[in-house]
């Protein structure tokens, strides 16, 4: 079963709240690490992460609320 946005966004929530700014270190490094190894399609599911919780931690984005994409 794909994941879905909503599923997307709870997940950068939950990292978000585990490890607050860290976590978008975490991802920006295996962003980094994943495309250097050819895994372009990981890769991309980490950056839609980084994106996600950049938002979070900026506080453009509530974790706690829906996200909407137009």
């Amino acid at each position: 079963m794909p994941m879905t946005t909503g599923d997307l966004y709870r997940l950068a929530g939950d990292l978000a709240a585990e490890h607050g700014p860290a976590a978008s270190d975490y991802a920006s490094r295996a962003v980094m690490t994943l495309e250097a190894e050819g895994a372009h399609e990981r890769a991309q599911f980490w950056f839609v992460m980084l994106v996600l919780l950049g938002d979070i931690h900026s506080g453009r984005v509530d974790p706690e609320g829906r996200i909407s994409i137009h």
